[in-house]
């Protein structure tokens, strides 16, 4: 496989191929498992249609009484966490190199600019083929086994689906890597964008007559098929419009590479450069550069902040859409023949408490995962500089191998630690201003509750970065994170053991918004996540650098 560049791309992407394509069919089989005891009458499946047109904000409900129709519309937003590996990768795929001069080794081979480019970007898009295959084969075999309507034609329909959105945001991640010096800003752009359309895409469930917000778009366009509801099917016209917009950005980004400097960026007119300082040659005076632990919050910094209005931002979203939503199922509940809509919604959200509590417990348990997967982002990071050869300029100052990776990893931790306390607070002021009633004391502990799940898995992932390359370490954590999920939230419904739930840290985190912190599972928690970290911090001390 080392004898092209295609194959060779190929291989790197091996264990994230794996990572990603069985996590995302653990996440759209784990709702398959929920329903399937909740359809078992002709009154469930009603109350459960009604129930959810209450949430058509996360997606259209086409079906929600069937097998496939509730798993299309529960996964609903959260099915985008797969184009985070895209934009990885399509950033990583030139920039990066740029960035570590293993692109200059290449160029100098008698292969041409576009030929690397073309290979490699070809070897990306056959990587997310072959997730959206195992994908569609998992939700198939899910939909087997919770005897649900649709065939394997329809789940790799749905497969092919996923994979043409991911490769639009590739697609569009390798165009915006053009613009920028390094692949950091460009995968942060990228993120940005794809949480911009997924919340253009809600519009025009939100507000009537609004289709034509929405159809700017990519996901509105994911999302005009639904293949795991047979009645509803595939549409010609979105696969189209995605096939379209993956391959102008894609060739749009191979363009701009053939045409530009190796290591510089397409200038664009009338933007001016930005001038050279006059006073230094570096900036030795900046307060970034006072110590390795102020420089990884300065290196972080943009992506805290990105992925900060995600999280506090779906947290205030969600404590509004609550508040507005209680009064219409409380009438629902007290009306006649939805005797069973208040037991669905307890084994959809989880507890015996009041419908704010219960629906804002459930989203208190999504944004650990949100908080954890941004703990992948930087944990790539991390490895990726060590790929790249930037650790070898810092440990070539005064700098010893243990303070520079307790420094990054405090740096990631601080920022955690931001990311909660901002939740914490948008959700609090989010929730006076609506009248949501809460216990602030459980509030805060549900928010603050969830920084050690990202710490734990930043820990695990400085442990394996001490083995694994980049893709191969970001498809890993990729994987228990995926399995975690289902470990916690479908493996319950199928009655496993109590051992085998007490393998995802999800267990230890709980549901604090409507029973409290378990303070004795989460100090077993952080003590794994110290030992997972120590041996991490032992092993980085003691290896050759980029082994």
């Amino acid at each position: 496989m080392f004898n092209s560049i295609f194959l060779k791309t190929l291989r790197d992407y091996r264990i994230a191929i794996l990572g990603w394509g069985i996590g995302m069919g653990l996440t759209i089989i784990s709702p398959m498992a929920s329903v399937a005891a909740l359809i078992s009458t002709p009154e469930q499946r009603a109350t459960l249609a009604v129930l959810a047109a209450q949430f058509s904000w996360n997606a259209a409900p086409i079906k929600a009484d069937t097998v496939g129709g509730y798993a299309t519309w529960k996964i609903g937003i959260f099915i985008f966490l797969v184009c985070v590996w895209p934009l990885l990768a399509a950033s990583r795929t030139l920039r990066g190199e740029e960035d570590r001069g293993s692109l200059d080794v290449l160029l100098s081979l008698p292969r041409s600019r576009a030929r690397v480019a073309i290979e490699k970007v070809a070897a990306l898009w056959v990587a997310l083929i072959l997730i959206g295959l195992i994908t569609g084969v998992m939700a198939y075999l899910g939909g087997l086994a919770f005897k649900a309507e649709f065939g394997i034609v329809d789940g790799l329909w749905f497969g092919l689906d996923l994979t043409l959105i991911c490769m639009v945001f590739g697609g569009l991640a390798l165009l915006i890597s053009q613009f920028t010096h390094e692949r950091g800003p460009a995968a942060g752009a990228t993120g940005g964008l794809l949480v911009f359309f997924i919340a253009l895409d809600m519009v025009h469930r939100v507000i009537p007559n609004t289709d034509w917000v929405s159809q700017l778009s990519p996901i509105y366009y994911y999302n005009l098929s639904k293949p795991l509801v047979p009645s509803y099917g595939v549409s010609v016209e979105g696969f189209v419009v995605q096939i379209v917009l993956a391959v102008v950005l894609t060739a749009a980004g191979v363009w701009f590479f053939v045409r530009r400097d190796a290591g510089d960026v397409v200038k664009v007119p009338f933007i001016p450069v930005r001038a050279a300082r006059t006073s230094h040659a570096l900036p030795v005076g900046d307060l970034s550069l006072r110590s390795f632990y102020a420089r990884s919050l300065g290196m972080i910094g943009w992506a805290t902040f990105w992925w900060t209005i995600l999280i506090a931002g779906f947290a205030a979203f969600m404590v509004v859409v609550v508040e507005q939503m209680v009064n219409t199922l409380n009438q629902l509940i007290n009306s006649g023949n939805n005797a069973h809509l208040l037991e669905i919604i307890k084994r959809i959200a989880g507890g015996s408490a009041g419908l704010d509590a219960l629906f804002l417990g459930a989203m208190f348990q999504i944004l650990p995962i949100l908080l954890m997967a941004f703990a992948v982002t930087q944990v790539n990071r991390w490895r990726a500089d060590e790929d790249d050869g930037r650790l070898e300029i810092i440990l070539a100052t005064p700098q010893s191998r243990v303070g520079v990776i307790l420094g990054r990893f405090a740096a990631l931790a601080t920022a955690t630690i931001v990311i909660g306390l901002i939740t914490l607070a948008v959700s609090y002021v989010a929730a006076r201003q609506t009248g949501v009633n809460l216990d602030w004391t459980r509030l805060a502990e549900a928010s603050l509750g969830m920084v050690p799940l990202g710490l734990f898995i930043a820990a695990v992932g400085y442990l394996a970065a001490g083995w694994l390359k980049t893709a191969a370490d970001t498809g890993l954590l990729s994987f228990l994170l995926a399995a975690w999920f289902f470990l916690s939230f479908v493996a319950p419904d199928l009655n496993w053991p109590e051992f085998a739930l007490r393998l995802s840290p999800f267990y230890y985190y709980g549901a604090p918004l409507l029973n409290g912190l378990d303070y004795g599972h989460l100090a077993l928690l952080v003590g794994v996540g110290i030992v997972a970290l120590g041996l991490g911090v032992l092993r980085f001390s003691r290896k050759d650098i980029a082994v």
